[in-house]
């Protein structure tokens, strides 16, 4: 079986090439701006203390999430004890939301309070 076109197709129009003309001095020449475009807002994970889960749980989580090493999640799991929160981690706003959700799955399932947020860093 053959099909045929009703109409025949209109070819697209073609801008004319055309020469550059030498500049009169009555050219108007636009300049070149590059557009800057800011980088995404950063989103910092926070870790807050309880009284409740254990310190080491705490140690894991920070290995386990955040990708610190022993030591330095000692260091953060001390800072959290002490100060009442500490930073774990700077990302952007779709990093952060589900490494807040990581952690407080993992705490839920362990049967912990462990809490954490996400905040804008300004």
């Amino acid at each position: 079986m053959i099909f045929m076109a009703s109409k025949t197709p209109i070819p697209v129009p073609v801008a004319p090439k055309t020469r550059p003309k030498a500049d009169d001095g009555g050219s108007v020449v636009l300049e070149r701006r590059t557009q800057k475009t800011k980088p995404p807002q950063m989103y910092q994970v926070v870790m807050l203390n309880d009284d409740y889960t254990p310190m080491e749980f705490v140690v894991v989580v920070i290995q386990e999430f955040f990708n610190k090493d022993r030591e330095t999640a000692t260091q953060i799991m001390l800072k959290i004890h002490l100060d009442g929160k500490a930073i774990c981690g700077v990302y952007s706003r779709d990093v952060a939301a589900t490494k807040v959700d990581q952690v407080q799955d993992a705490a839920r399932q362990a049967g912990h309070p462990l809490q954490c947020v996400s905040e804008p860093i300004e």
